[in-house]
């Protein structure tokens, strides 16, 4: 049962659990976006072409998103509790030893096992929020997490790139790597075991059902061309200030670090106007659909304009670009979380982000590819825009009302229901 009704405010259990979500995505977008930041050092060490580099930022991708639908269903069965710890002790371990190996074949390797580790992580944040966070807190608690994505890259540009311009990468990597498996520690204490018994699939529809509901495959390709665009920014975005923009590490640890800053606070903002929103009167599907819509045409507009104006103009366009961001980011999950309810919501995110992390795999790679034929960044800043664009047509159209799902009756029984966070 939630914890609290749409106008209440969330209980302070809730809320220590809710800052070590916070923290873990932080930690989790570091961990993943780390090696763009040492990817000039990186390619020049190894002597490797920028299609060898697209691949290497493109691999985490590979198991990221093919571990989804599998983290999905683990989070619908077991405890989130033991998923999450599992795995955020595997992505955390694979950071640290990142910084000791010497071949492009082993930080290949590296960055799938850290991919593996980091697939449970949106499906359990769904998983717990469609759970115990009603639809008037919602925006809120999914743009503190949203803040957290866009502030990991944020720290790791303005901290670790000017750490590795003077210390090297290899440190940067080891001590990320090893002080964040102490967030373990108060999860294991703060976050509390389910207690309940289950019968036949923990009675949630199964993958066909959620297959065939139209707005399931409007959020997969909705959140394929987000993911497109953040992945470009979190893989490219610091070589593409460094070599094309020619900045120093330490002016390009700056710009990039704060055009996520500038996203986690638009965010945060935008998820708590949505909630104002819709406790005001308006319903989810016109706040929700709103949102996505401004944020996807904006980001694709101004992010076209970083790259066709001069310097000056490029960083405040970047910056504006940073805003529209958060407008979209802060209500993506929202809009899963609401659709596919408490019992569908891992499964269901599963699909969605095996469908759209792809993205992942193909936005790094296709870059490389642009580069290397090119010698410029303007190609693969039009294909990200007219990506975003593209975006709009599945979140307005293809999703629906953004109302729960009527699955049918449960096949589950409860002895318990899942604790609530208590005070």
């Amino acid at each position: 049962m939630p914890l609290t009704t749409d106008n209440s405010r969330l209980s302070p259990g809730f809320s220590r659990v809710l800052v070590l979500l916070f923290l873990s995505v932080f930690i989790n977008y570091i961990d993943r976006s780390n090696l763009s930041i040492a990817a000039p050092l990186i390619k020049d060490e190894l002597g490797i072409s920028a299609s060898q580099l697209g691949i290497l930022l493109s691999a985490f991708f590979w198991t990221y998103s093919t571990c989804q639908i599998l983290s999905g269903w683990l989070v619908d069965r077991f405890d989130v509790k033991w998923v999450f710890a599992a795995g955020f002790f595997l992505w955390s371990s694979a950071t640290a030893v990142t910084g000791l190996v010497h071949s492009l074949a082993l930080l290949t390797l590296v960055r799938v096992v850290l991919g593996i580790g980091e697939s449970v992580a949106f499906p359990g944040y769904s998983k717990i929020l469609a759970t115990h966070c009603p639809e008037g807190r919602r925006g809120l608690a999914n743009s503190i997490i949203t803040a957290g994505l866009a502030l990991g890259p944020s720290f790791g540009l303005l901290f670790g790139g000017t750490l590795v311009a003077h210390y090297g990468w290899r440190p940067f990597f080891i001590v990320i790597g090893s002080v964040c498996l102490l967030w373990v520690l108060p999860w294991m204490r703060w976050m509390p075991a389910a207690d309940m018994t289950t019968r036949a699939h923990n009675g949630g529809p199964g993958m066909r059902e959620i297959l065939r509901q139209r707005s399931a495959w409007g959020t997969f390709l909705g959140l394929f061309c987000g993911n497109y665009f953040l992945y470009f920014t979190v893989t490219w975005l610091p070589f593409y200030l460094v070599r094309e923009r020619h900045l120093s590490m330490t002016a390009m640890a700056k710009v990039g670090g704060g055009y996520f800053l500038v996203a986690a606070i638009s965010a945060g903002l935008s998820g708590w106007s949505s909630d104002r929103w819709i406790r005001a009167g308006y319903t989810p599907t016109v706040v929700r659909k709103t949102f996505l819509a401004v944020g996807c045409v904006g980001s694709g507009l101004f992010l076209l304009a970083t790259v066709l104006a001069p310097l000056h103009w490029s960083i405040l366009w970047l910056m504006v670009t940073g805003v529209c961001f958060g407008f979209s980011a802060s209500n993506v999950w929202a809009v899963t979380q609401r659709l596919a309810g408490p019992r569908a919501v891992g499964r269901w995110c599963g699909l969605q982000l095996f469908v759209s992390n792809s993205s992942g795999v193909v936005a790094p790679a296709v870059t490389g590819l642009l580069l290397d034929r090119t010698g410029h960044f303007f190609w693969p800043f039009l294909v990200v825009s007219i990506i975003l664009w593209i975006a709009v047509l599945p979140w307005v159209f293809i999703v629906g009302p953004i109302e729960p799902v009527p699955w049918g009756q449960p096949n589950v029984v409860l002895t318990k229901a899942e604790p609530a966070y208590s005070n």
